[in-house]
């Protein structure tokens, strides 16, 4: 049955000459695991493309439902945080193997004539996937990916001429909200999905028109090997090792929450992605005026060096200790971007105003509230069941925050009433118990190991507020919910961070599939039973052809 598809396929389209075609290639120097870097890239490409169509089934592109569905994904379905951890890794990982592969080609120099297309093409693939990262970043539409589409779109707006044109084609308007986040969704799904697919087919063309640059020495260069199975065979290792390592990362540092979108949060210092700080960090040193320098200059400029490079560089050596000047020049090239980036992740961020109204530092808080302290909720289960028993939970409950952000609104708003940490202690005059209650431990009645559950419980003091029993008590707990003055999401933030210090994770997965630490464990067992299985055929045929070259039998050593 095979066989006939086979042949009816190859006699109306020409499969296997275009197989050999993408296999059948000699390898100057001979295979190498060095050289699976290029692989490396286009299989975690293949995996970007596989776990981002997965979460398209449960990603809803709207600022109402985008951070929720993907919460959704993460904690209920099964292996959704397998899903989405692959994704968020893989595009992280992306990069940097595709910066290391081109530093290779540039030590190799493997941009030089008759390979000027082939390097082109690598330059339109850094491009296509940093456009990836800045595009993909606000789709969440959490805390820190909606700054990441503000400030890109911003630097877009300095561009000269046309630099109003490009935010309001990239935001649909002045501000970012639907339009903004449907038009990144379009673009990162669609668009560059497309593009780097075209790109990855012609780079492809090129490299096999010329091949591989092969080693700079001439001994080593005597030697060859063939594509496949032998490289192929070193690319499937390489790429196999690096998708166990995306699982490790999944499993032992998942993507960590921001929380929803708040642009009344103005506590929230952005900063770029990782990949993008080196210009972030220069942009700092072009103020006023100067500014389109930083955010059109500079990033032109070494655009355009690495255009120009294989065109600038015309001596015909391969050898970098025969070209001095130019790896002097790849090193200072490359430890600037090194240097900036690490700058630019210690040094402070840019503040931002508030896009909507004032932050949740300066704004009122409830008239009830004694003016003596800026207090926060006395809770006790007493106060709830007599003052409010008919109060639901707010919105918030339905969100997970984060707990890193609820830390420092617990600091500011909360600790003078409730300790450090919520360890309680402060006296509380005329309440019936004489002290705020701590929240950690908190009381058992509002405690539920389900993070929705015991989100619930918290939600209501907070949103709702509630006075403790006693005669005319000092301190007692504002509606920060009902007043408006905190936002949800600044709520669901300090829910985060209650939960944690009672040791409930917001953000625990409800329905894992399997356990994340316990899957990689499994696959990592089932990657060095196939190594081992791998390794031994290798070392049977190995040793078959020994035997049969030294004394013509067929039978393998013992």
């Amino acid at each position: 049955m095979f066989s006939f598809v086979w042949k009816w396929i190859n006699d109306r389209w020409p499969l296997s000459p275009v197989i050999r075609w993408s296999l059948d290639e000699e390898i100057t120097g001979g295979p190498r695991f060095v050289y699976a870097d290029g692989s490396a890239v286009l299989i975690v490409f293949l995996l970007q493309a596989l776990t981002g169509v997965m979460q398209i089934f449960f990603y809803v592109p709207s600022v109402d439902h985008a951070y929720n569905s993907i919460s959704f994904l993460r904690t209920e379905i099964p292996f959704g945080w397998l899903i989405h951890g692959l994704h968020y890794w893989g595009a992280n990982l992306m990069i940097v193997l595709i910066a290391l592969h081109m530093l290779r080609v540039f030590i190799w120099g493997a941009y030089k004539n008759p390979r000027q297309l082939t390097w082109l093409m690598g330059v339109a693939l850094v491009l296509i996937t940093m456009a990836f990262s800045m595009t993909g970043a606000p789709l969440h539409w959490d805390q820190r990916g909606y700054w990441a589409g503000e400030v890109g779109s911003s630097i877009a707006a300095t561009t000269p001429v046309v630099g109003d044109l490009a935010k309001r084609m990239l935001r649909g308007g002045e501000e970012m909200g639907p339009l903004a986040l449907s038009r990144f969704f379009v673009v990162h799904t669609a668009i560059l999905p497309g593009s780097l697919l075209a790109i990855f087919m012609l780079h492809f063309i090129s490299f096999r028109r010329f091949g591989s640059v092969g080693p700079w020495d001439q001994f080593k260069r005597k030697i060859t090997g063939a594509f496949w199975p032998e490289q192929a065979f070193k690319d499937t290792i390489a790429g196999t090792a690096i998708f166990l390592f995306m699982i490790f990362l999944t499993a032992y540092y998942p993507p960590v929450y921001s929380g929803q979108a708040d642009t009344l949060d103005t506590s929230y210092i952005p900063k770029a992605e990782w990949n993008f700080l080196f210009l972030y960090q220069a942009l700092k040193y072009f103020e006023g005026p100067l500014e389109p320098v930083g955010t059109v200059g500079v990033p032109a400029f070494i655009v355009s060096l690495l255009v120009l490079l294989p065109f600038i560089d015309r001596n015909p050596e391969h050898d970098p200790f025969k070209r001095p000047f130019a790896m002097l020049c790849g090193l200072v090239f490359v430890g600037a971007i090194l240097t900036l980036t690490l700058i630019g992740y210690y040094s402070p961020g840019f503040a931002q105003a508030p896009a909507n109204g004032p932050s949740a530092q300066v704004r009122p808080l409830p008239a009830q509230t004694p003016a003596v302290a800026p207090a926060i909720k006395e809770i006790g289960p007493a106060a709830v069941a007599e003052k409010a028993p008919e109060k639901l939970a707010g919105p918030a409950a339905a969100v997970i925050g984060s707990a890193e952000r609820g830390a420092m609104l617990f600091k500011n708003i909360c600790s003078s009433c409730h300790g450090q940490a919520g360890t309680g202690k402060v006296p509380n005059p005329g309440s019936e118990e004489g002290k705020v209650p701590a929240l950690a431990p908190i009381e058992k009645s509002i405690f539920n190991k389900d993070p929705r559950l015991f989100a619930e419980n918290i939600d209501k003091y907070i949103q709702h507020g509630s006075v403790p029993e006693g005669q005319k008590p000092a301190l007692t707990m504002p509606a920060f919910g009902d007043s408006n003055s905190l936002t949800q999401q600044e709520i669901a933030n300090i829910e985060a961070y209650i939960m944690g210090l009672n040791n409930v994770d917001r953000a625990a997965i409800i329905n894992p599939g399997i356990q994340p630490r316990l899957f990689f464990w499994l696959v990592s067992g089932l990657y060095v039973l196939f190594a081992l299985i791998i390794m031994g055929n290798t070392r049977k045929n190995n040793d078959y052809i020994d035997d049969s070259a030294q004394g013509g039998t067929k039978k393998c050593r013992q």
